[in-house]
């Protein structure tokens, strides 16, 4: 599993990435309300703003962490978003996507390193 910057996780399954945002990001951003997610077929570059999320706190954005093409989406989290707080890091996954240049995956931080990121 790799980790962003922006508190994403990215899950290798075969020739694509899994994307979700991590337990940290879920609790800063408190009860989640509303999910909005990209098309599948959708291209991307990295940082683009795909996806929309409101809490009880605040409305964010969720960039693409790579270049690639989304091919599918949860859309169990668009009809339930409190799956995120639930379990982010498994049924609160947000996409699924192909990557450009899968060695990308290598400019991003493994699990200690992103524990050590987020102190």
């Amino acid at each position: 599993m790799k980790f962003t910057e922006e508190h994403e996780w990215l899950k290798v399954d075969g020739d694509e990435v899994i994307v979700g945002i991590t337990e940290h990001a879920q609790s800063q951003l408190g009860d989640l309300v509303f999910v909005e997610l990209p098309e599948p077929g959708t291209k991307v570059e990295k940082d683009d703003e795909i996806v929309v999320i409101e809490s009880v706190k605040a409305a964010s954005d969720i960039m693409a962490p790579l270049d690639g093409e989304i091919t599918a989406v949860n859309d169990k989290i668009v009809e339930t978003p409190s799956l995120v707080n639930e379990d982010p890091m498994e049924e609160g996954w947000f996409f699924r996507m192909s990557l450009n240049d899968p060695s990308e995956l290598d400019g991003l931080m493994d699990e200690d390193a992103y524990k050590a990121f987020v102190g």
